[in-house]
């Protein structure tokens, strides 16, 4: 193989790789987390949604052009083949592209097949970002870069991952909190006993007399 043919085909390899993984490995996660834990707080509806749709739909734009240049790689590349990260990149095309079909036919919430969409687009969802990761890193043993660039997205990877940890904690004490809110505010007189109440939630607050 002649060297600008090479040296054209590295280029090649490293643009499929950063597509790639700032695609699959990075906005579609960051997606995810945004559906997951923004939804909770009234104040960010509908803004969730939208940031959600942005971030998926980039993700799959972008990682639309990284399958693209690994079909050129395939083709340009006669006997070298990587079945298993071929395999897996054509599973990931084929879901990325059903999630977004399957939004175009989103049911309204109040649907009776409301249930039954949302657990598929769960379920497709975070099978494409297990599946986008250990993708990530079987290109990562193909490519062989610099130990750095690896270790970058290792802790890309962490943080995404405290994040969602800790916005998990985060929403469920805050459900927790509403639900007891409600539970109260549903009490005799509105939780307040003898002009007594609980300043914490909001229900009252005892006045102090001099």
């Amino acid at each position: 193989m002649p060297f600008f043919q090479i040296v054209n085909m590295i280029k090649i390899l490293q643009i499929h790789g950063v597509l790639n993984t700032v695609s699959w490995g990075i906005l579609m996660p960051m997606g995810a987390i945004i559906a997951r834990y923004l939804k909770v707080f009234k104040s960010a509806d509908p803004a969730w949604f939208y940031l959600h749709v942005l971030c998926q739909f980039s993700a799959y734009v972008v990682g639309v052009a990284g399958w693209g240049t690994g079909l050129k790689l395939g083709s340009e590349s006669v006997g070298i083949q990587f079945d298993a990260h071929r395999t897996i990149g054509i599973i990931l095309f084929s879901l990325g592209t059903l999630q977004v079909f399957a939004l175009l036919v989103r049911p309204k919430p109040e649907h009776k097949y409301r249930l039954y969409w949302n657990i598929y687009h769960h379920l497709v969802g975070y099978t494409v970002i297990i599946l986008s990761v250990i993708n990530i890193f079987k290109g990562f043993d193909i490519l062989e870069p610099e130990k750095k660039w690896k270790h970058a997205y290792i802790g890309v990877i962490v943080a995404l991952a405290s994040t969602a940890v800790l916005l998990e904690a985060y929403t469920w004490f805050v459900a927790m909190r509403r639900k007891r809110s409600e539970s109260e505010g549903k009490l005799p007189y509105g939780g307040v006993n003898g002009g007594e109440g609980n300043g914490v939630y909001g229900h009252g607050v005892r006045t102090q007399q001099a």
